[in-house]
C-alpha cells in the first residue's frame, strides 16, 4: 500500500457537526477500499484565492492515508459525487531517498 495525501475544501455553508460528519464519512470510505486514515488535520476556515461555486471561502482538512494502489480511482470518484466538497488534492506522498 502507498501512502496518500488529501486536503479536501468543503462548503462555507457547512456547521461544524455536518463537516465532522464529512470527515468521518471520508475516513469510514477509505477504511472501505482497505486503507487506514494515519492523521486527519483540520486546518480551519480559509480565504480562497478565487471564487469556487460562488463561495469566496471554505473549510480545509488534510488527511494522510495508505491505501492500495488499484482503489484510488473509485476513491476520487466517491470523493467527486459529494457535494458539499468543494475541491480536492489528492498526492501521494514520496519516500525521502537516503543519501
Amino acid at each position: 500500500m502507498k501512502t496518500y495525501e488529501l486536503l479536501t475544501i468543503f462548503k462555507p455553508n457547512l456547521d461544524a457537526e455536518e463537516t465532522e460528519k464529512l470527515i468521518s464519512k471520508i475516513s469510514s470510505n477509505v477504511s472501505d477500499f482497505g486503507g487506514k486514515v494515519e492523521s486527519t488535520d483540520k486546518i480551519g476556515r480559509k480565504k480562497l484565492a478565487f471564487e469556487i461555486q460562488n463561495f469566496r471561502d471554505g473549510f480545509f482538512t488534510s488527511f494522510e492515508m495508505t491505501l492500495p494502489a488499484d482503489k484510488v480511482a473509485e476513491f476520487k470518484r466517491q470523493l467527486r459525487l459529494n457535494d458539499n466538497i468543494l475541491r480536492t488534492m489528492f498526492l501521494e506522498v514520496a519516500k525521502k531517498a537516503s543519501v
